[in-house]
């Protein structure tokens, strides 16, 4: 399908709402802006109507970024007419084929995902047998079901803690281990992280996951 492409102006474009995936700066967002410098915009970005004459960014937010710092007024659009739903499986999925992905990222793009797809299932006149989303996710990625779903599971992480499963200090098992710990407890073991400057093993997370549902989890717990 032949679709038209637009010159918008950049200061009609507005961020997706609550879009997961971070800024990147250092040689990536160099490498990005040298290739708009020389090129111009390969790909037209893709958005949605807004309100007042605006304009949803759905996919090409770096790329708006990169023009803005270089002081570029108008980019190429393909303007779609699209539910919110649909607009947030467009966002994710541009996005989830970029390499070197946080893990953060890829959680709350995951469970965005999951909900406008829950979503549109209930809303959507379609009966017969449909297959769970988190499988019908994991059709469309490198990642399992089971993985899908274990993502999902550190959105539970309060940011301190998620930060750190981003910086690697905590690896993704142990994370989603803690993940099941309520906040209040979290926050313990986030402070004790930061005084001992030693972050949980998997044997760890589980025994403090196994403390937490006891009801026996306290800060000389985690200490210990």
């Amino acid at each position: 399908m032949q679709e038209n492409v637009k010159n918008i102006n950049i200061d009609l474009l507005i961020p997706f709402e609550n879009h997961p995936f971070k800024k990147r700066n250092g040689i990536e967002n160099e490498e990005l802006k040298e290739s708009v410098k020389e090129n111009g915009l390969l790909q037209p970005i893709i958005v949605r109507s807004f309100s007042a004459g605006t304009y949803e960014i759905i996919s090409g937010h770096r790329r708006v970024e990169a023009c803005k710092e270089l002081g570029i007024q108008t980019v190429p659009a393909i303007v779609r007419d699209m539910t919110k739903d649909e607009a947030v499986i467009v966002m994710v999925d541009s996005n989830l084929q970029r390499e070197h992905l946080l893990p953060s990222e890829k959680a709350f793009a995951y469970k965005m995902k999951l909900e406008a797809m829950k979503h549109q299932g209930k809303t959507s006149c379609q009966v017969g047998a449909k297959s769970r989303t988190d499988e019908q996710i994991a059709e469309t990625v490198n990642d399992s079901a089971r993985q899908v779903q274990r993502y999902i599971r550190l959105t539970h992480l309060i940011p301190e803690l998620l930060k750190l499963v981003d910086e690697e200090r905590i690896a993704f098992t142990p994370a989603v281990e803690l993940s099941y710990l309520p906040e209040n407890e979290q926050k313990m073991l986030a402070e004790e992280i930061e005084y001992t400057d030693a972050t949980p093993s998997l044997s760890q997370a589980q025994r403090l996951r196994k403390f937490s549902e006891q009801g026996r989890l306290s800060i000389d717990t985690i200490f210990a």
